[in-house]
């Protein structure tokens, strides 16, 4: 079994084999969670109705299969994200950055999760969502409303152990832009 565990290790690092990774998108309601799945899957943007209830889906970018848990974002549903945060390579939080009366609510919900044991290490990436609004506020004004003074830095940065890589990217899921550089980012720490 070692050394068939050992040949998987080396065809995954050579880039040969699909390497697996569950993903938990979150983030407070009408942040862009569901459109944000449903572009990567579909390639497609449009009216998504609110999410009740947490939906799986499975993606394939590059070479790393992703089984993606979509979670609600009403406050209702927020107590849900705890129960699906055991064993996820890598969180996605969203935020509505044409909403800056939501950031602190948005900061506080980001900070539960930051602090959860079970997602100790886990790599969380930020997308400030649509900043094609008029309303959308600067990455700089999106960081300060966040308490975002540190993160890792958007290239390829090794991460010291117990370090945990943790990057913000602003993106507009209706027009296509900044997301997969975020997505591109987060998986380099995925393992």
């Amino acid at each position: 079994m070692f050394m068939v565990d050992w040949f998987r290790d080396v065809l995954t690092t050579y880039g040969l084999l699909d390497k697996h990774a569950k993903l938990l998108f979150v983030g407070l309601d009408n942040s862009g969670k569901t459109s944000l799945l449903h572009m990567l899957k579909n390639e497609k943007v449009g009216a998504i109705p609110p999410t009740l209830h947490p939906n799986m889906v499975e993606l394939k970018v590059g070479n790393i299969i992703f089984a993606t848990h979509d979670m609600g974002g009403h406050s209702q549903t927020r107590s849900l994200w705890d129960q699906y945060s055991y064993d996820v390579s890598g969180v996605i939080f969203l935020v509505d950055s044409a909403e800056p009366s939501r950031f602190e609510e948005a900061k506080y919900e980001l900070d539960r999760l930051l602090t959860n044991q079970k997602l100790e290490g886990v790599p969380f990436l930020v997308l400030g969502n649509k900043v094609d609004s008029v309303k959308a506020v600067s990455e700089k004004e999106l960081r300060e409303g966040l308490g975002f003074e540190y993160t890792t830095g958007k290239g390829i940065v090794p991460i010291a152990s117990p370090g945990r890589p943790m990057e913000l990217f602003m993106c507009s899921i209706l027009h296509r832009q900044g997301y997969g550089d975020g997505i591109r980012w987060l998986s380099q720490y995925v393992k």
